[in-house]
């Protein structure tokens, strides 16, 4: 295609998603490539806007946070309000993650000393059985 416009098999290629995630997005109404009949053609907006709901993915964003961010963009919102309301649904999120991380490391420590307790009581019994 042309520096401007990308066909459905390039985005999958450029940005490795599958085909059925790009028409999941437009039918969201995330993503409005051009209909050329069956053909879709994206614009540089819909990359960036792909860009910027993969990274919102990767962040553990909702479609509908991912959403209301893209709007804000694409409505002309101030450019205060738009990192205001990214940093706020951003800072929600590093909250959710961190505690999560939290919940895991400890679930860690405890599977650790198990595991620790089983090998010593093989060991136990081991010597037990040798004697």
């Amino acid at each position: 295609m042309t520096d401007q416009l990308m066909t459905i098999r390039e985005m999958c290629e450029q940005y490795d998603v599958t085909a059925r995630a790009l028409r999941f997005y437009e039918a969201k109404e995330l993503l409005f490539p051009i209909r050329e009949g069956t053909k879709r053609l994206y614009t540089k907006a819909d990359r960036a806007r792909l860009t910027l709901i993969l990274r919102g993915k990767r962040f553990g964003f909702s479609l509908e946070e991912i959403r209301q961010l893209l709007d804000l963009y694409e409505g002309g919102k101030g450019r205060r309000q738009q990192l205001a309301k990214a940093c706020e649904v951003a800072e929600h999120h590093l909250r959710e993650m961190e505690e999560r991380r939290a919940a895991l490391d400890a679930t860690i420590v405890e599977l650790r000393d198990q595991l620790a307790w089983g090998r010593a009581e093989l060991e136990r019994e081991g010597r037990a059985t040798a004697a």
